[in-house]
């Protein structure tokens, strides 16, 4: 089965919080795929057990799995084409020919990420440096 670099690539960018990407080029039994997965729940039951705490402090676990998504996308993205079938295409017999979808994806992924750590860091320096006074 010929897997698709751009596909792939929207995966990770958009579910890559829970692994999705993973799934589609390892299949079931990937580890980290499941490690990504089981992030959620266990931020889930942490803000359930600890409502007293800031729920920023306790979904760390999945808010990295996202981070670390949208860092997944853009090496997949990145990735030469040649270097991408070798390694998820050996026996497909099509070639991988990246186009401009998959550059659009690249800097929306970037735009995305961007935006994501840039606002974690302020929402946590707000709350360590004022306790959340500004929000």
């Amino acid at each position: 089965m010929h897997k698709n670099k751009t596909l792939a690539m929207l995966l990770a960018s958009l579910f890559g919080g829970i692994g999705l990407h993973r799934f589609f080029l390892y299949g079931k039994k990937d580890f980290w795929g499941w490690a990504h997965l089981l992030t959620l729940p266990l931020s889930a039951i942490a803000i359930e057990s600890y409502p007293e705490q800031h729920a920023l402090f306790l979904g760390i676990p999945f808010i990295l799995s996202v981070l670390s998504g949208f860092l997944e996308a853009l090496v997949i993205g990145l990735t030469p084409d040649e270097k991408w079938d070798a390694r998820h295409n050996p026996g497909s017999g099509k070639k991988t020919q990246s186009s401009w979808p998959l550059a659009v994806l690249l800097v929306l992924t970037v735009a995305m990420g961007a935006t994501g750590v840039l606002s974690l860091l302020a929402r946590s320096l707000d709350l360590w440096l004022t306790g959340g006074g500004q929000g």
